[in-house]
């Protein structure tokens, strides 16, 4: 049986995640003062005490995202298992910085520092109510990329996230996404719906913060991962640092393939995949992938029990 680790996207914040696993593992916790002590604040209180919309803006949920599948990750490996035991690690966006994190090919207080950098330049890089994300859902990769391409009219529409068979997200300019919604429902589209997001993101609005990305990795430290990662860009395994780096730029402008990247670790012998963190956002999308693939949730020391067995 081949493993793969994924590592979970924005949406999936809530308040008080993570905080049973720093309880019961010192190592878990580690993770949170680590990034507190990354970013000058206590981003744990914000994260286990705070208010819930102050957690979900994007400069907040990131790293808070992150640190949370970071300890998750640390109580796996306080309990004997070990990041190897994958044959690759994935993550749906901000989750591609933990899931290199997760394989050392990133610091823990690196990482912090760079989804905060990359939190605010995409919440900057468009003035709120300018942009737009919605889902469409019942339409494939395809036609979601024809209803973007026609909702256009001279202003940005793209296809953003190939999440899975029936969900495509389109990003850009409010108007044309709002096109795109009632085109992809002429089309045939079971529902076509605004998200509740701050920004359009993974969309060529986003250039402002790729070029506010480029200049915050190039003075990181990136090692090769100690299992490949599949990058949302590419849909396939990839491990030089150079490249890494590179990708983790074009991936804020850039399509989410995930559907393709699940579908890639499938064609690998990919059997079970383990959600690494919040929510259990991404083991619905993979089931709708390709149902021989069992994903697990690794988000609080009662799954982490499960899993020994």
């Amino acid at each position: 049986m081949s493993r793969a680790f994924v590592f979970p996207g924005q949406g999936a914040q809530t308040i008080g995640m993570g905080r049973d696993l720093a309880e019961a593992y010192p190592a878990a916790k580690a993770v949170f003062d680590e990034v507190d002590e990354a970013l000058g604040e206590s981003l744990s209180a914000l994260i286990w005490e705070g208010d819930i919309a102050d957690l979900t803006l994007t400069a907040n949920a990131q790293p808070a995202l992150m640190a949370t599948s970071l300890a998750a990750m640390r109580a796996l490996e306080a309990e004997g298992f070990a990041v190897t035991d994958a044959g690759f690690v994935a993550g749906h966006s901000l989750g591609e910085y933990s899931a290199l994190a997760a394989a050392g090919a990133l610091s823990v207080a690196d990482t912090a520092r760079l989804l905060r950098i990359r939190g605010r330049a995409m919440q900057e890089a468009v003035p709120v109510g300018v942009g737009a994300m919605a889902a469409l859902l019942g339409l494939d990769f395809e036609a979601a990329s024809e209803v973007a391409a026609e909702a256009a009219q001279g202003e940005i529409c793209q296809a953003a996230n190939d999440n899975d068979p029936a969900q495509v997200v389109v990003s850009g300019h409010k108007a044309a996404v709002e096109r795109a919604c009632e085109l992809a429902k002429e089309r045939g589209a079971k529902r076509a719906l605004l998200l509740p997001v701050s920004a359009p993101f993974h969309c060529a609005l986003m250039q402002p913060a790729a070029e506010a990305m480029e200049a915050a990795l190039a003075d990181v430290v990136i090692n090769a991962p100690a299992v490949p990662l599949v990058a949302n860009v590419r849909a396939e395994a990839v491990s030089d640092p150079d490249v890494i780096r590179q990708l983790l730029v074009e991936q804020v402008t850039g399509s989410v393939r995930w559907r393709e990247s699940v579908l890639w670790m499938a064609a690998q012998g990919v059997t079970e995949a383990w959600e690494i963190g919040a929510g259990k956002a991404l083991a619905g999308m993979i089931k709708r992938i390709d149902r021989a693939v069992a994903c697990k949730p690794v988000g609080t020391p009662a799954d982490i029990a499960a899993l020994k067995g």
